[in-house]
């Protein structure tokens, strides 16, 4: 590969995500929500939505809940996946403890860990429906202690305001009542100016379009956080000469079907596997409906591709420069701890061909809202760690602070700061 085609390959999505005519959309879209409120939400609806409603039918009913159903074979799988979610997410709350050490005599230091106040959740609709992202961004938040959640989340595209029902029975289950249907880009300003209808919270979480994404970085402009990034979805495959060219095939289909916007990889050692690959791709495409495999020839095609390389050094190399979303390793099973141990840059590691993505995004219950566009080299998934923050604790005795003052004295004078010196002195006498 050239120098060229390398930086394509990692540099997917940006382009269309801080492309400058969209940034100058949506930034008009935020505007006009912080001043005009309901009224710019319900406006933004009508017009990317072509979904009339008024203000206080933004928010979703008692009556929308209580008729929302879903198939029992759904129902039950939604019951599986929260079940598993909330394992997991408990699990990492363990590991979320105060803490305190007396890091010299008479000086103690540590940190105090508390819930965010508040988090709006976007749900996206349209391509498909989500009650996988609702349960996804829900339940972590909802572990990690969150008192007040809001989800927003687009009508169904062609209807008259209504919301997928799925989504609906998602929250109904874990008790989410503020519900509300929004345009995407909208609703995330809603959520982060506040509305009459949308209170505003602390932080935004939820994978979307390029509009939804560049939505969520712009509101950092206004002092709300958000995470980086969660823009359309990508997937990486590591496979040597073991692995079954039909389930490879079967498994890089699974992101790739999201839509034109997706990156797919093949990373290799085995040109031969990759010529077997691609015959099965070609079979199971044609078994796709068009809609799905119109999305999955370009996420295969222009926008990822196949890597051939010569070992599973390179292998390992190549995967952290790309630093996918999704990851998953089809090895032997000799090399596999060499591969994952080496693997520092992903938003999720799936181990062998029995670990598909599609039971990652479903019910496996890691975390399968992931940073992409390389984001995976420096923020992680969608966890109850999301919604905590760290307040550090100290507490200081008179002999360790005069211990202490020689040092804090010499900083301050040096720094030009006799307030600080001030307060030093001062004990001293």
């Amino acid at each position: 590969m050239s120098n060229e085609t390398r930086a394509a390959l990692m540099h997917r999505g940006l382009d269309d995500i801080f492309e400058s005519d969209l940034r100058a959309s949506i930034g008009d879209i935020l505007i006009d929500v912080r001043e005009r409120g309901d009224a710019a939400v319900c406006d933004a609806l009508a017009k990317f939505d072509k979904i009339d409603v008024t203000p206080d039918q933004l928010r979703v009913t008692d009556e929308e809940f209580a008729m929302a159903s879903v198939t029992t074979e759904v129902d039950v799988a939604i019951d599986d996946a929260i079940a598993h979610l909330q394992t997991f997410n408990e699990t990492q709350m363990l590991q979320a403890q105060d803490w305190s050490i007396e890091s010299e005599p008479g000086l103690f230091v540590g940190e105090k860990i508390t819930p965010i106040s508040s988090a709006g959740l976007f749900t996206p609709s349209g391509k498909a429906s989500y009650p996988s992202v609702a349960y996804q961004l829900a339940v972590p938040a909802m572990v990690a202690g969150v008192q007040r959640l809001s989800l927003v989340v687009p009508p169904v595209p062609g209807g008259n305001g209504e919301i997928d029902p799925a989504v609906l029975v998602v929250c109904r289950k874990l008790g989410i009542r503020n519900v509300f249907r929004v345009n995407g880009p909208a609703g995330i300003a809603a959520l982060g100016f506040g509305t009459e209808s949308i209170e505003r919270v602390a932080k935004i979480v939820g994978p979307g379009s390029p509009a939804v994404t560049l939505a969520q970085v712009e509101m950092q402009r206004f002092g709300v956080s958000t995470m980086m990034l969660l823009g359309p979805t990508e997937s990486l495959v590591i496979a040597d000469e073991t692995a079954d060219p039909v389930r490879l095939a079967a498994d890089l289909l699974i992101e790739a079907e999201h839509g034109t916007d997706s990156s797919v990889v093949l990373l290799s050692t085995s040109a031969s596997l990759a010529d077997a690959t691609d015959v099965q791709l070609t079979e199971q495409l044609d078994a796709l409906p068009e809609i799905r495999a119109t999305a999955a020839r370009a996420s295969l095609g222009p926008n990822g591709g196949c890597v051939i390389v010569n070992d599973l050094a390179t292998a390992v190399d190549v995967a952290n420069a790309y630093a996918a979303e999704h990851l998953q390793v089809a090895v032997a099973d000799d090399q596999v701890d060499f591969v994952v141990d080496g693997l520092v840059n992903a938003g999720e590691i799936l181990v062998g061909q029995h670990t598909p993505f599609s039971a990652a995004n479903f019910v496996i219950g890691c975390p399968a809202s992931l940073p992409t566009s390389g984001f995976a080299q420096v923020s992680s998934g969608i966890t109850a760690n999301t919604f905590l923050k760290r307040t550090a604790v100290a507490r200081a005795d008179a002999g360790s602070i005069r211990r202490m003052t020689a040092s804090v004295i010499a900083l301050a004078d040096h720094e030009g700061f006799p307030a600080h010196a001030n307060a030093l002195h001062l004990r001293a006498t």
